[in-house]
């Protein structure tokens, strides 16, 4: 598990001895290690080392959850593109990071710096601001109590704008970023929400500054939500009903 956590989202091929860097594991080991991890296809060689192996997505499509709250997003998230033009992301929490599960995006979409299976932290993003407003009290007091690193000059980093601006979210149903995760780029999000009212995921659009004008589209973004949110639930009552 170490030398597979040792990945980025970005990796195309590591070296042993980047492997070796980023493990801390003796070099012998490592190549018995990541050996085996090939013979299971875990791992997959290649001309610059290696990289992580297919069947791991395979079995990442075997998640149950997150694999049935993409079914029911995606066809939500093409009539979203298809009203916008600009990328549309759909995300969970995990712990203080929004998880991106999907996105939809054109031929011009955005510089967004999200990776399908990357992290982003919630506190500068709007899809993880709309997950974060209605997180446990206990989550948004580590984010507005733990550092607020700028990623950008526009970066909201200190706990008083911050919770003003989750109290917005959760009055408006809608959040925002306007170029704090990453120059250029604006985005519109909103919370999905499940039968029992708890917050499972969100979905955003993000679009070029400034031509984009994320206001212009969130009742749009709202609407997939709970459209998103209204599947799901119908799929949780007819799931409990008896067979």
């Amino acid at each position: 598990m170490i030398v597979l956590h040792a990945f980025t989202i970005d990796d195309h091929g590591v070296s042993l001895a980047e492997l070796a860097r980023r493990t801390d594991i003796p070099k012998a080991s490592l190549h018995r290690i990541a050996t085996d991890l090939v013979g299971v296809r875990l791992l997959e060689r290649t001309p610059a080392g290696y990289r992580l192996g297919r069947h791991l997505f395979e079995l990442g499509m075997r998640a149950s959850v997150e694999r049935s709250l993409v079914e029911v997003a995606i066809p939500f998230m093409e009539d979203l593109y298809e009203r916008t033009h600009e990328t549309v992301h759909f995300g969970i929490r995990d712990g203080l990071e929004v998880i991106y599960l999907t996105k939809i995006g054109g031929h011009r979409q955005a510089a967004a710096p999200s990776r399908v299976g990357g992290r982003m932290p919630l506190y500068c993003t709007a899809i993880g601001r709309a997950l974060l407003a209605w997180a446990e009290p206990e989550v948004v007091t580590r984010v507005l109590t733990g550092p607020l690193p700028r990623r950008t000059p526009r970066t909201v980093a200190t706990p008083g704008m911050l919770r003003q601006q989750l109290d917005r979210v959760i009055a408006d149903g809608v959040s925002y970023e306007f170029e704090e995760s990453a120059p250029g780029i604006v985005c519109v999000g909103a919370p999905i929400f499940e039968s029992e009212g708890r917050v499972v995921a969100a979905i955003s659009v993000t679009g070029p500054a400034p031509g984009f004008r994320p206001q212009q589209h969130a009742a749009s973004v709202r609407a997939a939500a709970a459209g998103i949110g209204a599947t799901l639930a119908r799929r949780a009552h007819l799931s409990d009903q008896p067979r």
